[in-house]
């Protein structure tokens, strides 16, 4: 009876121990937090694959969405609207946006003569051929082109730069003839290398010139052309003066003209007339609805200065001036342009130069004016839109034509409502070929070295060169060498080095790219920079880096010796405060878009070096495309995939040498 007794008893202490024991489990397992794994992607179709990425790279906006379900009569006429965006705009043209266009056309017609003028000459070209230029390729863009605001014709700094690379092949006072044929081929292949950009899809290359280059660039090609217009200011006859543009050269060659080349009446007239241009500009910018003023004041100062000298025969006392301009509108120019023989190579080389400066800066000024009025602009169809006028402005006797910041900006300031504004700058260019170029006879040459003074001052941009210093300084060294390249050697050796630079920073975030060690933010369970962040906390035992670039070739040793380089560094430091070792290296991969077999060989060789020093290797939150290819390579059986967690807090939580210890 008594033993019966102590066997239920056993029994019963048992059972209360099973129960105590189920109990803490079932509350151990309500208590621990759920760790979620990292998601497998699906297997992709290579071909798939591959068809995706060329369509994100080459097609991301998706060009023939409008053409899909459609019948094939629809399909032509969306062809033909996507060509022509006046077909699709045109249909719903109205008076009142007419009377906006013909206001703007007006007003940048009075700014855009007087600078074709001065820019031809700056090109080294008759003056005809900058009028040229702004008849013909404005009509080919209004029909082609997909912004409403910006205003097409020769340029400053595009001028500038033609006319230094043709000089560098012919003096075109000994050889015009020659000089004016491989200035219409470098405008067929400028026109060339754009609508083929744009027609390959390859737009996005122009990106790899980098803002602030351009912003130390434009500035250095308006000081340098400012200089080169000393010549007309001053009155210093061309033989006298230097070719080259590079401001010593400039500067010792007008010092040197000063006793026996100025000439004072020419002095009088720029001078005055160049404080006159500054004198609008700064009425303009101080009451935007004074517009007007100084898009006006060079034709205005064109025909007093023109007078004056007319009334004064300042010509017979030294006074320069144009002489003439052939009257008519463009003359074919097909037959000049070389398809053939030593020239034609020069001319593509010139022509791919000028080309890739216009259509960056078209592009840009595209851009800025269809945000400021809320549109989306469509830089494929730019491209090809300014290549097919510069192909056929080659064929009809224009040189490189893009779109102007200047005229664009008073385009914009005068309400235009379209591109209907081109065709009417263009009627009006038209009639001052046919009526009106006798009257530039007696045009001195000082106003016209004064309106492209007052114009390329513009191209100085102060704040954003303040702006870059403040955000980014290599930037800052891109901007200021692209500027000393084209002021103190030559615009080819400014646009060489603004280009190099560029490339230097994108090599050099790609070869070493940041990493950053992260600690844990108090009462969150989020980590991040202890930079940044100084109050974060590291976790005993654990080092947490974050690679912050995909992983490839170019990069992947340097990674792996930086991590390498993080785990020793911080070994030492707490070898010095007599605290635990490492035991644990969680690398955060939230950045990392790809890892090529390069990279997945720097982490297997990572992995045998932290083997050796018994540190563990973690991964947190890999993406897909990496997770993949960890899977594919076998890497995440070598470390277990049980190594790999979605988020560094889950990381830490079943990994920490503390949280290990604890359960």
């Amino acid at each position: 009876m008594g033993h019966s007794t102590d066997e239920a008893h056993e029994t019963k202490e048992v059972s209360m121990a099973s129960l105590s024991s189920s109990r803490r489990h079932s509350h151990h397992s309500q208590t621990a937090p759920y760790i979620h794994k990292v998601g497998v992607p699906p297997k992709q179709n290579l071909l798939k694959e591959i068809s995706a990425r060329l369509k994100e790279t080459f097609f991301s906006d998706d060009p023939l969405r409008p053409f899909k379900d459609q019948p094939k009569s629809r399909k032509i006429i969306l062809g033909m609207r996507a060509i022509f965006p006046i077909l699709d705009w045109g249909r719903n043209y109205s008076l009142s946006k007419f009377k906006g266009d013909l206001i703007a056309g007006l007003t940048i017609a009075s700014l855009c003569i007087p600078q074709d003028i001065g820019y031809a000459q700056l090109a080294g070209l008759l003056p005809q051929y900058g009028l040229y230029s702004s008849f013909v390729p404005p009509l080919i863009y209004a029909s082609m082109g997909s912004s409403r605001d910006i205003a097409i014709g020769p340029v400053a700094v595009v001028s500038l730069l033609l006319g230094t690379l043709l000089g560098n092949e012919f003096d075109s006072t000994k050889h015009p003839e020659e000089y004016l044929r491989l200035a219409f081929t470098a405008t067929f292949f400028a026109g060339i290398t754009q609508a083929s950009l744009g027609l390959l899809r390859l737009g996005f290359l122009i990106d790899f010139l980098s803002h602030a280059s351009i912003v130390g660039f434009m500035g250095g090609a308006a000081i340098t052309i400012a200089l080169q217009q000393l010549k007309g200011l001053l009155g210093i006859p061309t033989k006298k003066f230097t070719k080259k543009t590079d401001i010593v050269s400039v500067m010792r060659s007008v010092f040197e003209t000063a006793h026996h080349g100025w000439n004072v009446r020419t002095i009088i007239i720029g001078v005055s007339f160049l404080g006159f241009l500054l004198f609008a500009k700064y009425i303009g910018k101080k009451n935007r609805k004074l517009f007007w003023v100084p898009a006006i004041a060079p034709l205005t100062s064109v025909i007093l200065a023109t007078f004056f000298v007319y009334i004064t025969h300042a010509e017979k006392h030294g006074v320069q001036i144009v002489r003439h301009i052939e009257s008519g509108i463009n003359p074919p120019s097909l037959d000049k342009i070389y398809f053939s023989g030593d020239y034609l190579l020069k001319g593509l080389r010139i022509g791919v130069v000028a080309g890739m400066i216009a259509l960056t800066e078209a592009v840009a000024i595209g851009r800025t004016f269809a945000s400021m009025k809320d549109y989306q602009l469509d830089g494929n169809k730019e491209m090809v839109a300014l290549g097919t006028m510069n192909v056929v402005g080659s064929m009809t006797s224009c040189y490189v034509s893009t779109g102007s910041f200047s005229r664009s900006a008073v385009n914009y300031m005068a309400g235009c409502q379209t591109a209907v504004s081109n065709i009417v700058m263009s009627c009006v260019v038209f009639l001052t070929l046919e009526f009106l170029t006798r009257l530039f006879k007696y045009t001195p040459n000082a106003i016209l070295s004064s309106i492209i003074i007052s114009a390329v001052i513009g191209l100085l941009d102060f704040e954003a060169a303040i702006l870059i210093w403040k955000i980014d300084k290599f930037d800052f060294v891109a901007c200021i060498g692209a500027f000393f390249g084209v002021v103190f050697y030559s615009v080819e050796i400014g646009l060489l080095i603004a280009v190099s630079i560029s490339f230097a920073k994108i090599l050099l975030q790609v070869t070493r790219p940041r990493t950053a060690i992260l600690g844990k933010i108090p009462r969150t369970n989020v980590y991040r920079n202890i930079q940044q962040y100084p109050e974060a906390t590291k976790v005993p035992g654990v080092l947490i880096v974050r690679v912050d670039s995909a992983i490839y070739f170019s990069n992947s040793n340097y990674i792996r010796e930086r991590i390498l380089r993080w785990l020793t560094d911080e070994e030492e430091q707490l070898k010095t405060a007599y605290l635990p070792k490492i035991q644990v290296l969680i690398v955060d991969m939230s950045p990392v878009t790809d890892i090529d077999t390069s990279g997945i060989h720097a982490f297997e060789e990572l992995y045998r070096s932290l083997e050796k020093r018994e540190v563990q290797l973690v991964l947190a939150n890999p993406g897909p495309v990496v997770m993949d290819k960890l899977l594919s390579s076998e890497f995440a059986s070598m470390i277990g995939e049980d190594k790999i967690f979605l988020t560094v807090a889950d990381a830490v939580l079943t990994c920490s040498p503390k949280m290990v210890e604890g359960a």
